[in-house]
């Protein structure tokens, strides 16, 4: 077990539900028009998203580092009567075919920034030509606070990271800063997202 896993395992440990078990609404409301596929889920957590997902038809594949969070996410799939293909790994350690997803997304991931931006090309080089990609994140995050808890923002990948790799190949279909409103869950606190939507072109190599 790596630390990263032992970190998320320890966190989601400590209590019965950890987020709302709502899927994300800038899921909702960027995929709905979509017509099903192969899904990447990135930092599934406890399994919303990929549930609703799946409940739509999508293929869903989801990824997390705690197998606490998984189990968790796992039956929650069981209960909604759903099957969805779990992998316990990081993001750039997992067996990942490029090019291989109609989408792949990404809700406020913990991925670690490297000088090689190895995570952000992973999430890249996933989504095959046609597809779409699905990055969000806090937006206003208060820095100082957040690292009071351990956590500094600067460390992890952003959406902004992620669209500065975005080469003629893709097509930037939303880039913004939006209200969210989330009652229950971890990141209630937060009242504002950024939202990441781009489309692979057909023809991009």
């Amino acid at each position: 077990m790596t630390a990263e896993s032992a970190e998320w395992d320890a966190r989601y440990a400590g209590a019965e539900q950890v987020w709302s078990g709502q899927p994300n609404t800038a899921l909702v409301a960027e995929v709905a028009g979509l017509a099903p596929g192969r899904v990447l889920d990135i930092g599934c957590g406890e399994g919303a998203d990929a549930v609703w997902l799946a409940r739509r038809g999508w293929d869903v594949t989801a990824l997390d580092v705690s197998q606490v969070a998984l189990d968790r996410a796992r039956r929650h799939a069981d209960d909604a009567g759903v099957e969805v293909r779990w992998l316990h790994s990081t993001l750039t350690a997992a067996p990942l075919e490029a090019g291989s997803f109609d989408l792949v997304i990404a809700m406020y991931p913990a991925l670690f920034k490297t000088p090689a931006d190895e995570a952000e090309h992973v999430l890249i080089d996933a989504v095959k030509p046609g597809g779409v990609l699905l990055v969000v994140h806090h937006a206003d995050v208060d820095s100082e606070k957040a690292k009071e808890h351990g956590f500094d923002p600067a460390d992890y990948v952003s959406p902004a990271d992620v669209a500065a790799l975005l080469t003629s190949g893709w097509k930037t279909e939303v880039n913004e800063r939006r209200p969210r409103d989330t009652a229950t869950g971890a990141g209630a606190h937060h009242t504002h997202d950024v939202v990441l939507r781009a489309g692979k072109v057909v023809d991009a190599a």
